[in-house]
């Protein structure tokens, strides 16, 4: 039977600690691990890919990434002194092995739990984590600005700072600015590239192979900088030509290898690609490169999933497969039908107006299947784009596809977004240009946590001249907001949270919305409270007000469905009735529908007492969804408890 494990996987454990004592089980921290022979480390990644499997299958997270990684990261953690050196992880993803041989394998069944370890590094949790790490393309620069301070820091000089970044990471415009500038400052950084996809540079023929020893060896990099010595010191070379020496060097290479790369281009020393899976090899490498001077890129190939067969072949669906079984990778089964995720409506709706709007196109970035632009891009693939781990460049490509006559939905995750906020006002908004952003994982995301949770889109939008912001309650308004959109032309921006939408009975008639104009969701005339929100917590607010309407205390419930414009007829009409407005959003309070409705308080006259229910002002850790809301106050229990406070509030306050 095929167990989905590679041969060294596929024994219980018994026979496993029968063979092989468990290493995994001595190592509390790098040290440990360091007091090994580099004999046993293919063990250790053994061992390591065991607990991450064992893990994950009942408690999901990102697997595919960190079972490809796993060799790099022992091989760092037992080549550099660390916490003394530093190793910057890019996104995340890859490091489930670092949070286990760093002191936390005890705690590495609490992983994205509630109160348990981050599904990123953070240096919240461990001195061992040097930099948060949830969006991508930041290590290379965060590890220079280490690399530097260090250098220019008296004691510190020695301290070595590594960045480890993805293919995909790298090819991010901020990846690229960082190694521009490193390639322009004084600097020891090395970069190690995890390359599981992406291929840079063939490792193909025995001339190049014999290139990628030499340059590596010991021998070679003593020679090479003795030659530099000796040409400094004799006033032959000076630092402004080091830099043309090593560009004769690089194209010396280039000529006899018949390769070049970018690298090498940027004035960038390169070494590799080695097999990213021989953890004796990536040692040795290490080694002799640890203590070169000037910055340096590491090239290592590898297999996403590497030692899951399932994995291996299938990585995307693997990235995060949530729970299966692990011996023989089996999934829960999906009920077919039912209830769509807000992402499907999205991509089924937009695939039905391209039918019918040849204009219409579709942006992402590097998010297709989770945003659900893969229908799109099956449907209509040159009017589809995904244009990778570029969130800025999406934006304005956006813009230029408006610009000429397109109807451009840019479908990015909220925190993403966030990467592209001076494209939204420079490239879109300045112009008016009729691109229509669909902001997936708005809201509480759950699990993955502060990095990922989409709670200031409405705050930072909204600001914005030109630009209207909606936030549907249901997938009817969600696929009419998008209908809309095609009916003006200006910006707009919908958001929508992650997971299912609230009905099986999405595929609804489209009609155009009035920008501006909101929806009774529960009317009752003796009201003297009033709810007004935006997004799927409406249907919360009703099921409280019903509840509350059962102890004899009356409440209206209104779906705002527009931030901006904002219904200030509704808000004066309630001034005349209500006595409290409540303001209910997930999503930060501050700036956003709480803020909107506060600000058009400020200047009426006779605005009731207004309280916002939503984020606070602090960070929001790792949880499910509710726990989260429970813990921020605005899941039904908390709206209810609001709710009795602002009646026991009404009914103590004086009369006049």
């Amino acid at each position: 039977m095929n167990t989905g494990l590679e041969a060294n996987l596929t024994m219980s454990q018994s026979e496993v600690g029968d063979r092989n004592p468990s290493l995994l089980d001595s190592i509390n921290n790098p040290s440990d691990l360091r007091k090994l022979d580099v004999s046993q480390l293919p063990q250790v990644c053994r061992e390591v890919r065991q607990c991450i499997i064992n893990h994950l299958s009942s408690n999901p997270g990102h697997f595919a990434s960190s079972m490809g990684a796993v060799e790099i990261t022992v091989a760092l953690h037992y080549v550099f002194d660390t916490p003394q050196d530093r190793i910057v992880w890019d996104v995340g993803h890859q490091a489930y092995a670092h949070k286990i041989l760093t002191g936390r394998r005890e705690r590495f069944s609490s992983l994205r739990k509630l109160n348990g370890l981050c599904g990123f590094p953070t240096p919240l949790e461990s001195e061992y984590d040097t930099f948060t790490a949830g969006h991508a393309s930041n290590s290379i620069s965060a590890a220079l600005g280490m690399a530097i301070a260090d250098s220019t820091t008296p004691g510190r000089e020695n301290r070595k700072t590594v960045a480890v970044i993805g293919d995909a990471s790298i090819s991010g415009g901020l990846a690229f600015e960082g190694l521009n500038n490193a390639s322009n400052n004084p600097n020891n950084l090395l970069i190690i590239l995890n390359d599981n996809d992406m291929s840079i540079d063939d490792n193909v023929g025995a001339l190049h192979r014999y290139m990628t020893e030499l340059t590596t060896s010991s021998r070679y990099n003593r020679w090479r900088d003795k030659l530099y010595r000796f040409c400094k010191r004799k006033g032959l070379i000076n630092e402004r030509g080091r830099g043309r020496l090593l560009r004769l060097n690089n194209s010396l290479k280039a000529f006899i290898s018949t390769r070049q790369n970018i690298f090498e281009g940027l004035n960038i020393r390169y070494f590799g690609p080695f097999d990213g899976h021989d953890v004796g090899k990536i040692v040795k490498v290490l080694n002799e490169i640890k203590n070169m001077e000037g910055p340096r890129i590491l090239h290592l190939r590898t297999v996403k999933g590497k030692g899951f067969e399932q994995a291996e072949k299938d990585p995307a669906t693997w990235h995060a497969p949530g729970k299966f079984d692990p011996l023989t990778g089996e999934r829960p089964r999906k009920v077919s039908g039912g209830v769509l995720n807000w992402q499907e409506v999205f991509g089924r709706t937009l695939v039905e107006l391209a039918e019918s709007d040849e204009r219409v196109c579709g942006v992402t970035a590097a998010m297709p299947s989770g945003t659900s632009m893969n229908l799109m891009l099956r449907a209509f693939p040159s009017r589809a784009f995904d244009v990778g781990i570029s969130e800025g460049h999406a934006v304005t490509f956006a813009g230029g596809l408006a610009a000429a006559g397109k109807r451009p939905f840019v479908a990015i995750y909220s925190s993403f977004l966030q990467r592209a906020y001076d494209n939204i006002i420079h490239d879109v908004c300045i112009q008016g240009l009729p691109v229509c952003f669909c902001i997936d994982r708005a809201g509480i995301v759950g699990e993955d946590g502060v990095t990922h949770h989409g709670l200031f889109d409405l705050a930072y939008l909204k600001c914005i001249p030109g630009l209207a912001v909606a936030a549907p309650a249901d997938e009817e308004t969600l696929r009419n907001l998008m209908y809309t959109s095609l009916e003006i032309s200006s910006p707009l921006a919908i958001r929508y949270p992650r997971g299912k939408a609230t009905s099986a009975e999405w595929h609804t008639t489209f009609k155009k919305l009035s920008p501006g104009e909101s929806r009774v969701m529960r009317p009752d005339p003796e009201a003297t409270v009033a709810v007004v929100a935006v997004g799927p917590v409406v249907h919360d607010a009703v099921r409280v007000a019903d509840i509350m309407s059962m102890k004899g205390k009356h409440v209206e419930v209104h779906d705002m469905i527009w931030v901006k414009p904002l219904d200030t007829k509704l808000l004066d009409s309630l001034a005349e009735r209500v006595d409290v407005i409540v303001t209910l959003e997930d999503g930060v309070r501050s700036g956003g529908l709480g803020g909107s409705v506060s600000e058009w308080a400020a200047g009426s006259s006779c605005a009731p007492r207004i309280v916002s229910l939503g984020v606070p002002d602090s960070w929001v850790a790792h949880g499910t969804p509710m726990e989260l809301r429970e813990s921020c106050g605005y899941d039904p229990a908390g709206i209810e408890r609001t709710l009795e406070d602002v009646f026991t509030h009404l009914n103590t306050s004086p009369t006049e």
